[in-house]
């Protein structure tokens, strides 16, 4: 283990620069008496680290010293660094390995890429605590280019310009800045603004998107567990949720359930008879709610409240009046041309 953490400490003062016995002591979880031996040891082994007296002393390399660690690109360093997520080291108790992985692989990049690395790996999310949506694991399809185009766009920090489809609505180009990429229970997420207005998009509505050479406005540092954090709790308050109690088909119970904000009630329906489920869940809005049951047809009904079932029994009479008479421009007798 002492070796793990000489390793660890030259790898701190490389990074950081200089830094005093009880910065290191706090970062490597050891006493500042441990932290002096350890710099004698790393003096007597050929190390080139020295002491600075005074106020604003501490530990530092000389510059130029550096140590090998290769193998890794810079795709490859975002994508570990974003991995490695605070709260997934924690929970397996390697949260000190954790730390001691991540600082050899930023020590593995060039001096000019290792802040863009930790930039980019600053906001890549996988796996927040919290949910936009209280559902299950689910798979949600990204088209890999525009995926590609918008990692591009986040990492470069610049302006995106994408063809988005929003719930219930055409698809309508956008253009945003990117402030962070989100993925959570399968589902991904891009955090962005808008006009200087926070958005969030989900990212298998996104059908194409551009790189543009404007760079984007955005904060340069960024806390992006506690960003979704916030969001979510915004999302979930919002005014306009509806709840609703609805029998829906056990085989489009998961799509259901991947639109909903949130599920308050899930058991089997022994009215409907086996194969069905009645639900309680939140809505975003009226018109979200009607158009999530509207797509499942007669595989879902709504059962409160009765507004929802009277604005789809409209809707749906209104289908079948136009179906009913024959189209004002067809010809009955007239057989399809081959040619």
């Amino acid at each position: 283990m002492r070796a793990d953490r000489l390793v660890s400490l030259v790898l701190l003062l490389r990074q950081r620069g200089r830094l005093t016995a009880t910065e290191l002591a706090r970062e490597l979880e050891v006493s500042t008496r441990t932290v002096l031996r350890d710099i004698d040891a790393l003096s007597a082994a050929g190390v080139p680290v020295y002491a600075e007296r005074g106020r604003h002393g501490g530990f530092a390399l000389l510059p130029g010293f550096r140590t090998e660690l290769t193998g890794l690109n810079h795709d490859e360093a975002v994508a570990m660094l974003a991995a490695g997520s605070s709260h997934g080291g924690r929970a397996f108790g390697l949260g000190a390995a954790l730390g001691s992985a991540l600082r050899k692989v930023v020590d593995a990049l060039p001096d000019g890429h290792r802040a863009a690395a930790g930039d980019g790996a600053r906001r890549l999310l996988v796996d927040p605590e919290t949910d936009l949506l209280a559902r299950r694991q689910s798979t949600d399809p990204v088209p890999a280019g525009a995926l590609r185009t918008v990692r591009q766009a986040l990492l470069a920090g610049r302006k995106l310009r994408m063809e988005y489809a929003a719930t219930g609505q055409g698809p309508r180009w956008r253009t945003v800045d990117p402030v962070g990429l989100v993925t959570i229970g399968g589902v991904g997420y891009l955090l962005a603004t808008r006009d200087g207005a926070d958005r969030t998009y989900r990212l298998s509505r996104i059908l194409t998107a551009e790189l543009l050479d404007e760079p984007a406005d955005r904060p340069e540092d960024v806390d992006l567990q506690q960003l979704w954090r916030e969001r979510s709790e915004r999302f979930r308050a919002g005014d306009d949720q509806v709840i609703v109690v609805l029998r829906v088909s056990a085989d489009r119970c998961d799509e259901l359930l991947a639109t909903a904000v949130a599920v308050h009630g899930d058991q089997a329906d022994r009215v409907a008879g086996a194969g069905w489920r009645r639900l309680q869940v939140s809505f975003q809005d009226a018109r979200h709610a009607e158009w999530a049951l509207w797509q499942l047809g007669a595989e879902a009904e709504a059962l409160q409240p009765m507004w929802l079932r009277d604005a789809l029994h409209r809707r749906a009479r209104e289908l079948a009046d136009r179906y009913l008479a024959p189209s004002s421009d067809a010809d009955s007798d007239a057989e399809p041309d081959a040619n």
